[in-house]
C-alpha cells in the first residue's frame, strides 16, 4: 500500500475518520498541532499496528557493503524490518487502513532527514479509507525483510551505530533491554 503521485497517506486502524484535524500527539517533540502523513519512500514503516515496536533500517547513498551485509544481509535486498514476537499475534489480526490525502496540502517535516509530511489546516481524505491487507503479504511484495526478534534494542544498536538509513517506531513500546 503506497501513494499514487499526488498523495501522501495516513494509516489508521480507525476506518470512520472523515476529516483529519491538526493536534499535537501524544509523543510530539514539538507543540504544533499538524495532521501527519508519509509519502511513497516511508510507507512500509506504517505498515505494523499502530502501537507495535519497529526497528528499520534500509541501504542509503554512503552505506558500507560490510554494513550491508552485516544487517540487512548479503543478497537479501536493500531493507530490513524487525518486530519483537510478543506482536506476531496484532501483526496478524490488525485491521490497518489507508487514507489517501492530496500532497499538495502538505510539506515535508524532518530535520536532517525528511520523514514525514505534515499539515497545519484540516483535510479531507480522498476517498475512503483502503484496507490494507495482509502486513506480512505488504512486506514480502515490497521486498522488504521482516525479522523478528526477542527482543529489538541488539538490532537498533548495531544499526544507529551503521551507515544504514533508520527509523525507530514506538521503540518505547518494546521490551525492556536484557
Amino acid at each position: 500500500m503506497r501513494p499514487e503521485p499526488g498523495q501522501v497517506l495516513h494509516f489508521s486502524e480507525d476506518p470512520t475518520i472523515t476529516r483529519f484535524v491538526p493536534h499535537v500527539a501524544d509523543t510530539a517533540q514539538q507543540p504544533e498541532p499538524y495532521v501527519w502523513a508519509v509519502d511513497h519512500q516511508r510507507a512500509p514503516g506504517y505498515w505494523f499496528p499502530r502501537q507495535c515496536p519497529r526497528a528499520m533500517a534500509w541501504v542509503r547513498n554512503g552505506t558500507t557493503d560490510a554494513d550491508r551485509d552485516r544487517i540487512v544481509g548479503a543478497g537479501c535486498g536493500d531493507r530490513v524490518h524487525a518486530i519483537e514476537y510478543g506482536w506476531l499475534g496484532a501483526m496478524r489480526t490488525t485491521r490497518l487502513f489507508a487514507y489517501r490525502l492530496p500532497a499538495g496540502r502538505f510539506r515535508p517535516f524532518g530535520a536532517p532527514e525528511q520523514h514525514a509530511h505534515v499539515a497545519v489546516e484540516p483535510v479531507e481524505p480522498l476517498g475512503p479509507p483502503e484496507p490494507v491487507g495482509d502486513l506480512f503479504a505488504c512486506h514480502a511484495d515490497a521486498g522488504i525483510q521482516l525479522r523478528v526478534l526477542s527482543n529489538l534494542w541488539a538490532f537498533w544498536d548495531a544499526v544507529v551505530d551503521s551507515t544504514l538509513g533508520f527509523s525507530g517506531i514506538r521503540l518505547r513500546n518494546a521490551a525492556p533491554r536484557p
